[in-house]
């Protein structure tokens, strides 16, 4: 079996990845270790950026986002003194999109399926050889039958715990981590928002965020240690910690209801130096991890996928390598900006377990400038829109 990019990762980014390619005339097979069911039931981020909805039209995959999706042209922060919007449209003149990442890959999922592009789900033992060869090739199990596939270029789209990052030689490889102490209890119900925009809350209690999936569809947030367990939590209990940390008059308007889904996320960033080895290329998670505070990581994925598409593209149609070649250096300029504003974002929102009455102060000053001052507002709103790069 043969084909131009085997991509490693049937989620968001290599099915996005696929799906580009597949509109540029370039053929790709996608590898995925999960089902298809599997895949579909994770409940993973909402917030899309502009430029992400652009490429979900490339990629013949956007008539249900373009019709379900909610257009949001600013978001709320607040406070113990008080809440405040920031209008993204005034100040930067751009917007974000609210679909959930479920929907978008089943919608990526049929658009695969109506080109009839090849995708391998369940697979197993999923190995990469010769990558730092012009013939690299990636061996798997389907169906109980080993086999082979020959390419020119992998793309590594398959998350942090993928074959994909490992395949770079260990002392070639540079990894930088944080990981917080905290983790976010999320909540998905069958309830209306409790506002047309995401709310995000700091409180003494710590953070909680209000956001959506749809006009009958919530999902809200609350921090949460690390220790603890969805079963901690019975939904009653849930209410009441998210009503104590927003203000009395969101709070009051608040619909509770039962949990359709419930889960806690460890908060972590890691960012791997190079993202490309040989002929391998990393995108995503395989490469990259933002905390969910600034709704970076579903984006920042995208990002690489557009980057990483055009670079196939300038190979395939110009027989120009250059962008190839830089793959990686034009990435992780973009990630490191993405990381610094997830980090800056979950500092300022946050209680940590160590904070002194300084620090407390201190993120209480910065939250009072960002309130009042609107060129914070705008530094804020052209990395949450996504900072043209």
């Amino acid at each position: 079996m043969r084909t131009q990019v085997a991509i490693i990762g049937g989620g968001p980014a290599g099915l996005l990845l696929s799906q580009i390619l597949h509109h540029q005339g370039i053929d790709t097979v996608v590898l995925e270790r999960r089902s298809r069911a599997y895949v579909l039931s994770r409940i993973r981020a909402g917030v899309l950026e502009a430029s992400f909805a652009d490429l979900m039209r490339a990629a013949g995959a956007s008539e249900r986002m373009d019709g379900k999706g909610i257009v949001h042209e600013g978001a709320n922060i607040a406070h113990p003194d008080g809440m405040f919007r920031i209008d993204f449209r005034a100040l930067t003149g751009g917007n974000v999109v609210i679909y959930g990442q479920t929907e978008l890959t089943l919608d990526l999922y049929d658009a695969r399926d109506a080109t009839g592009g090849t995708t391998f789900d369940n697979c197993s033992g999923v190995e990469l050889h010769d990558i730092d060869s012009t013939a690299p090739y990636v061996t798997f199990c389907h169906g109980g039958q080993d086999h082979r596939l020959d390419c020119d270029f992998i793309a590594g789209c398959d998350g942090f715990h993928g074959p994909s990052r490992q395949a770079i030689p260990e002392d070639r490889r540079t990894e930088f981590e944080k990981t917080y102490p905290f983790g976010w209890l999320g909540l998905l119900s069958e309830t209306p928002p409790v506002a047309d925009e995401l709310i995000y809350a700091s409180s003494a209690r710590g953070f909680a965020l209000c956001s959506m999936r749809g006009p009958n569809l919530s999902r809200y947030y609350i921090q949460c240690p690390l220790s603890d367990d969805p079963e901690d939590w019975p939904d009653d209990k849930f209410w009441r910690e998210l009503r104590r940390r927003l203000p009395d008059t969101v709070a009051e308007q608040l619909i509770s209801g039962v949990s359709v889904e419930k889960s806690i996320a460890p908060l972590r960033s890691f960012v791997c130096e190079p993202m490309q080895w040989g002929r391998l290329y990393l995108c995503g998670d395989a490469a990259h991890i933002v905390p969910p505070t600034g709704a970076k990581g579903l984006n920042a994925a995208a990002s690489d996928v557009r980057d990483l598409s055009q670079a196939f593209l300038s190979h395939y149609r110009d027989g120009d390598g250059h962008a190839l070649e830089h793959y990686s250096s034009t990435a992780l300029a973009r990630i490191w900006k993405t990381q610094r504003f997830s980090w800056w974002m979950t500092n300022l929102l946050h209680r940590f377990p160590e904070q002194s009455g300084f620090d407390q102060k201190m993120q209480q000053a910065q939250l009072n400038q960002l309130a009042v001052n609107s060129s914070a507002q705008r530094v804020f709103a052209e990395n949450y829109v996504g900072l043209a790069l």
